[in-house]
Parts: C-alpha cells; sequence; structure tokens
C-alpha cells in the first residue's frame, strides 16, 4: 500500500491525476532517497498545479496538459504575488514530473520540456557575528548551568535542568557541525566518535558524511550524555536518538527549531532567525578563517559547489562592509 505522503490542508486532485503523482512521489522516495521534506515540497507544488488545471481547464490526467495551459498556470502564480524563488522551485517540480512521465510512457509528449524559470533572486542570507555566536552559547550555556547557586537555580527540577542541557547541545552542535536541523534530531549516540571527536550523519538523498565537532561541543555532549539524558530518556521510545523530548521519545524537528528560533529572538540585534542560520553563519566563519572552499562544500554536504559558493559573496560583502567604515578614503 502506498504511503500517504500528502501535506495537511494540501489540494484535492481527480484520481486520474492524483494517482501519477503518488506514484512518482514513491519513485523519488525510493529509488532517489529523497527526505519527506523534499516529498511534501514536491506534493504541493503538484497538487497546486493540477487543481488549477482541473479548475481553469477541466483537466484530469497529465496526458491533457500542454505548455499553453503551464504557462496559464505561471501567469496565475505571477498575478497571486508568488516569489520568484517558490515559482522557479514548482517550475522545477513540475519539469522533473512531466520528464519523468514521460519517461514512463504516461505522457507522449513533455509540456514543460520548453518552461524556463524566472532568474532566482539573489539574497544573501543573514550570518552572525562572532561576538552574537558568543552571546547565543554564552546565554543557553548560563540556562543549562543553573543549577550552580542562587534560589532559581535551587528551584529548577531535573527535569527542567536536563531539557536546558539539550538546548545547549542543539546550539553547540549546530554551529560546530554546521548541520542541517533534520540531521541534527536524526542523530543517535552511536553516531559520536569521541575518539576523533567525528559524528556521522545522513544528509539529503540519504547521502552519509563524516563531520568533526571541537572541544567546546565534546563537553556539552558528554555533559548531556553522563548525567541529564537519562533523566527524560525512555529508551524503548528514543530507539538510540541522542536528542530527546520531555515525552522519553526523539526529539522532533518543529521542537529543535523553536530552540534555535526563540535563543536567536532574544539577542535582539539580528534579523537572522531559524537553525539554518548557524548553518549560513558556520559556513561563512569558515572562509573568513581561510578554509577552502571544497572543504566547506564537504563539511555541510553540499552537492553542487555553486550552492557552497554563495558564502564566498557573504565574506566579500562583509569585508566591503568593514572596509567602508574603517577606510579613511572609502
Amino acid at each position: 500500500m502506498k504511503q500517504d505522503t500528502r501535506a495537511p490542508n494540501s489540494p484535492q486532485l481527480p484520481p486520474s491525476f492524483a494517482e501519477p503523482v503518488a506514484d512518482y512521489l514513491d519513485y523519488l522516495r525510493l529509488q532517489r532517497g529523497r527526505s519527506e521534506n523534499t516529498l511534501r515540497a514536491y506534493e504541493v507544488d503538484l497538487r497546486t498545479l493540477g487543481t488549477f488545471l482541473h479548475s481553469a481547464r477541466q483537466v484530469s490526467t497529465p496526458s491533457q496538459v500542454d505548455v499553453e495551459m503551464l504557462r496559464e498556470w505561471l501567469a496565475s502564480l505571477h498575478e497571486a504575488q508568488i516569489s520568484r524563488t517558490t515559482i522557479a522551485r514548482r517550475i522545477s517540480s513540475v519539469k522533473n514530473f512531466f520528464a519523468w512521465a514521460l519517461k514512463h510512457q504516461l505522457i507522449d509528449v513533455d509540456p514543460a520540456l520548453r518552461l524556463v524559470a524566472p532568474k532566482k533572486e539573489r539574497r544573501l542570507p543573514h550570518v552572525l557575528q562572532p561576538g552574537q555566536i558568543d552571546r547565543l552559547l554564552a546565554q543557553t550555556a548560563a540556562d543549562a548551568g543553573a543549577q550552580g547557586s542562587g534560589d532559581a537555580a535551587g528551584e529548577q527540577s531535573p527535569q527542567q535542568l536536563a531539557v536546558h542541557a539539550r538546548d545547549r547541545v542543539i546550539a553547540e552542535l549546530l554551529y560546530a557541525s554546521g548541520l542541517r536541523i533534520s540531521e541534527l534530531v536524526s542523530l543517535d549516540v552511536k553516531n559520536l566518535d569521541f575518539g576523533r571527536r567525528t559524528l556521522k550523519v545522513v544528509g539529503k538523498g540519504n547521502k552519509e558524511r563524516v563531520v568533526p565537532f571541537g572541544n567546546p561541543a565534546q563537553r556539552v555532549l558528554t555533559s548531556w550524555l553522563l548525567t541529564h539524558r537519562a533523566v527524560l530518556v525512555d529508551e524503548e521510545k528514543a530507539q538510540g536518538a541522542l536528542l530527546v523530548g520531555v515525552r522519553g521519545g526523539r526529539l522532533n524537528v518543529r521542537q529543535a527549531r523553536e530552540v534555535i528560533s526563540q535563543a536567536l529572538k532574544s539577542l535582539g540585534d539580528t534579523a537572522a532567525s531559524g537553525p539554518h542560520a548557524l548553518r549560513h553563519t558556520v559556513a561563512t566563519h569558515l572562509l573568513d578563517g581561510g578554509a577552502d572552499l571544497r572543504a566547506v562544500q564537504e563539511f555541510l554536504g553540499h552537492a553542487s559547489l555553486a550552492t557552497t559558493q554563495l558564502y564566498t559573496h557573504v565574506s566579500v560583502d562583509r569585508l566591503r562592509q568593514s572596509y567602508r567604515q574603517a577606510h579613511p578614503r572609502a
């Protein structure tokens, strides 16, 4: 039986359009190893197209779609003021789907072959300054060390202290290793090698890589594993998970994201938001420190060097800003 990957509140498709979409998602999951997040994005994109065509042109199967219909759909996205980045992603989803459908003889002609994606807006990511990172990590360290002295510290339960210790691990490890948040929560205890100070992670496309971490991350990991994890964990539920929630099972992406989002918000002097900001930050700091671009690509698990090169633009912009502020003849 096919697994239902349909996103909540996703548009409904005619069954004769929905079945090929479901088959395509199965192909992406089973043969291409795409993540559940990627599958949900593809499904939303294809359902958006299918429901629009069904409503506007009474299209009920992929074989009825032609290029003019696709252009009409694109026009509707522009009229709805959908961002160019989202439109580019939806075009990519549609082109890949119809290429697959042609290969599997579900259609005779690929209607998306001549679709051209709009040029993506070049928006550089928000990156934290070293001082901001220090404050962020010091803040989580203060929370985790609350059992030290003072009345407020004494009022905290072992469970509260364990949650603080876990949240410190989230912040330290994201900055130390540049992991995606989904990669972080999928880590098991067995993935850690304290002797080499490395961790084994499975990234996008089920690609495995080994990532180093430093002494500060090792210290908070050791404290978490030796003292605090046992307070929260239900081993039957957690099944070896490194990070666990208050109910004992594996911490989920939403909970981990909220930890970092709140920590960044409390800084008060940055537009950076969400855990990916730490991934952007560590990449930029590595390049600022003289790391080789190829090494950073491998560290982050980027399939394409072009993705990593974004951070060279961030570094150059930071240099230009410093030059304007500091040079007498800038």
